[in-house]
């Protein structure tokens, strides 16, 4: 009897085995996508913090109108960010480090119209750069738009990948001339 019971457990063994192997190639869901875009700002690194550091402020950011919050900065702090045309994004401060120059925040909520993904969270980070200049990075993860097999193109990870390229992109430049031009 032992041995049927060894017999019996074996297999499985074996079946479970086979079906963690099989496993991937039944798992057609989305994957947590990732960017990181970084641009080097001729200005100290305070002077970059100085216009990025308030999670309340956001009009660095071309498509934001206006941006309405609670809490400051602290751990738990929220935002709402108005863009052009009136859609709005909610978001929530979870991590807030002046002394290392860094925020990271959350969306927690956005229509995936206006931008294509879902669980997104970035962070942003200013990092000294050689010859007194700074290096701005904003680094995010999140997954498409539509959450089952077979998205639809506009809510692809090609699309979620390109939308928050382009808007970290438009971002960092805006931000770039801002500071650099002193205004």
């Amino acid at each position: 009897m032992g041995t049927a019971i060894a017999g019996v457990a074996a297999l499985v063994v074996a079946g479970m085995a086979l079906t963690a192997a099989l496993e991937p190639v039944w798992a057609h869901g989305p994957t947590r996508q990732k960017v990181r875009e970084s641009i080097e700002i001729s200005a100290p690194p305070a002077k970059v913090w100085a216009a990025i550091g308030n999670f309340q402020d956001m009009s660095w950011l071309p498509p934001v109108t206006k941006t309405e919050g609670q809490k400051g900065n602290e751990i738990g702090a929220t935002r709402t960010l108005t863009l052009t045309g009136g859609p709005t994004v909610e978001e929530e401060l979870y991590k807030y480090e002046p002394d290392m120059l860094s925020y990271s925040y959350r969306i927690t909520k956005v229509d995936v119209k206006v931008l294509p993904v879902t669980n997104y969270s970035s962070t942003l980070t200013v990092s000294p750069a050689p010859d007194g200049k700074a290096k701005l990075e904003w680094a995010g993860a999140f997954y498409r738009g539509y959450p089952n097999n077979d998205p639809p193109p506009e809510l692809s990870d090609e699309a979620a990948v390109k939308a928050v390229s382009g808007l970290y992109r438009a971002g960092l430049e805006s931000l770039k001339k801002k500071i650099e031009s002193g205004s």
